[in-house]
């Protein structure tokens, strides 16, 4: 690990001004930047400590949405009771995320900017242009299981790691940041970038910009919410595929009511939280079927750009894809 200063922010003001140093980082709950540090790839030449800021209140928000806090603790988010009543996919997400100690660590803002876990962006001795602009990308000619079949370019096509950002774009979050020059409120859609040309620039949020909170919407339908994570193993790892689903059938049958609302997200497979809106298009108005889900989840697999490694995760999503929905679609009945 380089040598770094260090500064404890004692307010937001305090946390704004020290990170508009050239090269400066917040530091919350460090679950990924530590372990960036350690391995040579972030190289910050000042940590802001974050943590003493009051940003860790979860709070309801007139008309029955939420706003959280972006030092909230993934534990304390994972089991507020209206969260859990009103976004049950969000608490499901959190909890497949990680383990308690590193859920009990871990902050809503530090996921959304949680970076890659492929492994040539872990490895110093391959290419990546993500780790480095315009050194290619290892991936490219190498092993793909774990890599990205939506959403991917030439220069890049790891796969986005974090469980609640897919929840979050399922959702229609709202990312709110500050600066010196004031507060800025970005879609959840809007905050995460395809990798494009620039797979190092991942977000849009700014060098000097502090996120302070994650506002979800009033969403009744995401009451009857699931999220499902497919993985190699039970313990925690990262999704090979994860759909977060909200859905409402208009009729008390499943097998005779139709779609009137449906909420999608995928996981696992895509260099971005993606939400699914060509599935979703598909499915308004359609019976609640396996073969709708089945249609709809095609439709969004349509400009899939698997390698011989990963072609596997498009039947996997597919199948995925139908059975959260059949299980909302029984649980809506």
């Amino acid at each position: 690990m380089r040598p770094f200063s260090y500064v404890s922010a004692p307010d937001v003001p305090a946390a704004l001004q020290a990170v508009a140093e050239p090269g400066a980082k917040f530091l919350g709950g460090g679950t990924n930047l530590v372990d960036l540090m350690r391995q040579d790839i972030e190289h910050p030449g000042t940590v802001v400590d974050i943590t003493r800021l009051p940003l860790t209140a979860v709070e309801e928000l007139p008309g029955g949405g939420l706003r959280i806090g972006a030092l909230a603790r993934n534990s304390q988010v994972a089991g507020h009771p209206l969260l859990r009543a009103r976004y049950p996919m969000l608490a499901q997400a959190i909890l497949n995320g990680a383990s308690a100690q590193l859920r009990n660590m871990a902050t809503i803002g530090g996921n959304l900017l949680q970076r890659t876990r492929c492994l040539y962006f872990y490895d110093r001795a391959a290419a990546c242009n993500k780790r480095e602009p315009g050194a290619g990308c290892a991936a490219a000619g190498g092993f793909t299981r774990n890599h990205a079949i939506l959403g991917v370019s030439e220069h890049c096509f790891a796969a986005h790691p974090s469980d609640l950002c897919v929840a979050l774009a399922a959702l229609d979050a709202t990312v709110e940041v500050e600066s010196t020059r004031g507060v800025r409120r970005i879609p959840i859609g809007e905050f995460h970038r395809l990798p494009g040309d620039t797979p190092h620039v991942e977000t849009t949020l700014e060098a000097d910009e502090l996120i302070t909170a994650v506002d979800l919407p009033p969403l009744p339908v995401a009451a009857n919410s699931r999220y499902r994570k497919v993985r190699d193993r039970a313990s925690y790892a990262f999704a090979l595929v994860s759909v977060a689903a909200a859905l409402r059938v208009s009729e008390g049958r499943v097998a005779e009511g139709r779609v009137a609302e449906v909420r999608l997200a995928l996981g696992g497979v895509a260099t971005k939280p993606w939400r699914a809106t060509e599935a979703e298009r598909a499915l308004l108005g359609a019976s609640a079927t396996a073969e709708s889900f089945a249609h709809a989840a095609d439709a969004e697999l349509a400009t899939a750009r698997p390698t011989p490694d990963n072609a596997f995760k498009i039947e996997l999503t597919r199948r995925t894809i139908v059975a959260t929905l059949a299980g909302l679609g029984k649980d809506s009945a």
